[in-house]
């Protein structure tokens, strides 16, 4: 009994898969960046420089905002990162009372 052949795969199972390759590349690069944004505002922060800190956790909220916006991430995990990371920012700020 010969063995059977393997079925040919359709165009659209081929394309599908191409597009999936390039969706993940960029997916997995945002969120690098995500991450890389992040740790520049704790590396700020650790270095007690209230001025640098507040410009990176600018832009890191706008990223993480774009991120959710397209679903990369859910919006909660985003209100959460930007929250955390507000408050590591404003733990550093001379308060207002002071």
């Amino acid at each position: 009994m010969p063995a059977k052949a393997a079925p040919k795969k359709s165009k659209s199972v081929l394309k599908r898969a191409r597009q999936t390759e390039e969706l993940t590349l960029k997916n997995r690069a945002a969120k690098n960046t995500l991450k890389t944004l992040s740790k520049n505002v704790e590396k700020e922060v650790s270095g007690k420089n209230a001025e640098a800190a507040q410009a990176a956790l600018k832009k890191v909220i706008s990223e993480i905002d774009k991120a959710a916006r397209k679903n990369l991430i859910h919006r909660n995990t985003a209100s959460r990162n930007i929250s955390r990371l507000t408050r590591l920012v404003n733990s550093i700020l001379p308060s207002a009372a002071a």
